[in-house]
């Protein structure tokens, strides 16, 4: 609510690439306060592609900050549970927001660029984390928001081997690495990451530049388009959470089976925001719930909200969930409370008046395909 009587929700905002999507036939809708691309030729086809070939997605809609001045490593690490201090120029890490409660407020990347740290932050949550790091950061630090900056994601098996045709070096990245490039005299600043499971790249480039680069990425045959509708059922099977679903505020770290993200060397010394809570969740045990896949049996997907009973009690609830095309079932992930959250425990699912068997497993559904460092 808001005592503005003329407030009226803003219309969704267009991506740099917007008329350049729909020339490329792209259906949108809209998502995190844009309009974006949900397919091209269809959800499944476009799935399939990047796990055999290579797909570009546009993830401009994402918040790409800098935090620099000569305090910053030590600002951020007020902020995030990770290292940052340690890490090496060219090294990216994931990490968290957290509240004084523990509480997940965003999870992002950072990286060290040598010249700042950066952040890739997710789009629904980007206004929220600049006014959260511009009133805790203190102002002997600049933070910069890159607004004029597209962000493309390349993903899938040959990935790699399309960029480093038109940008060689790049495939001497190996997974969470990141480096300066040049193209057509324009510079990139190219991550060896994403979000599918895939070996694949982000690549950051200033907006006047970028369609020229979707251009010459796509002019490659082992190349297609893809959308929002792929990109979620990549990382569903790829056992990734989403903010907003799969996190939120009341969600912590260690329910959320994130505790790698609260790093080993500060568990001790802590001095960042939701560190005792989180240290008392981790060393415990103490969690109620914990975040698990399910695997279901037939084709009728579970969504987001589905209630999970073990026998005739309320155990749980689906937070992400669909149709798996890799694996050729329905998958899901759920919080569930924590005697029932083992591999191998067999619950159901309440999906449209029905009771559907199911099964917790491991997680990721489909094993990532990284390409790290030192592997063939």
């Amino acid at each position: 609510m808001t005592d503005n009587d003329d407030f009226e929700e803003q219309p969704p905002e267009k991506l740099p690439l917007d008329s350049w999507h729909r020339g490329h036939g792209a259906r949108m809708v809209p998502f995190a306060g844009y309009e974006m691309p949900i397919q091209y030729e269809g959800i499944k086809a476009e799935h399939d592609w990047t796990r055999n070939h290579a797909s570009l997605f546009d993830v401009s809609h994402m918040g790409q900050l800098a935090v620099s001045g000569e305090n910053a490593a030590h600002e951020l690490e007020k902020l995030l549970p990770a290292s940052i201090a340690n890490l090496p120029e060219g090294q990216m890490r994931y990490s968290l927001l957290l509240t004084e409660a523990g509480g997940i407020i965003d999870d992002l990347i950072v990286t060290n660029t040598g010249a700042h740290l950066a952040l890739v932050v997710n789009g629904a949550c980007k206004w929220d984390d600049i006014a959260h790091l511009r009133e805790h950061l203190d102002d002997d630090v600049t933070l910069t928001h890159f607004d004029d900056f597209a962000l493309l994601a390349l993903q899938g098996p040959e990935a790699a081997a399309v960029l480093e045709g038109i940008v060689p070096g790049v495939g001497e990245l190996s997974f969470m690495r990141a480096g300066l490039f040049k193209w057509n005299g324009h510079h990139l600043w190219v991550s060896r990451a994403g979000y599918t499971g895939e070996d694949g790249f982000e690549i950051s480039i200033h907006q006047g530049h970028a369609a020229a680069l979707a251009d010459a990425l796509v002019a490659d045959d082992r190349v297609k388009l893809a959308g929002l509708g792929a990109r979620d059922s990549l990382r569903l099977e790829a056992g990734l959470p989403l903010y907003g679903h799969d996190l939120t505020l009341d969600t912590d770290p260690v329910s959320a089976g994130l505790s790698f993200a609260l790093a080993k060397s500060r568990r001790a010394t802590g001095g960042y925001f939701g560190h005792a809570p989180s240290m008392a969740r981790l060393e415990d045990g103490g969690v109620a719930q914990k975040r698990v896949g399910l695997a279901l049996e037939g084709r009728l997907p579970a969504r987001e909200g589905a209630k999970v009973y073990s026998g005739d009690a309320l155990v749980g609830t689906v937070t992400s969930g669909g149709f798996s095309p890799t694996l050729g079932h329905p998958v899901a992930m759920a919080f569930v409370e924590t005697e029932h959250a083992e591999s191998g425990t067999e619950l159901h699912l309440e999906v449209r008046d029905k009771r559907l068997p199911a099964r917790v497993v491991p997680l990721p559904f489909v094993p990532h395909r990284y390409h790290r460092k030192g592997a063939l």
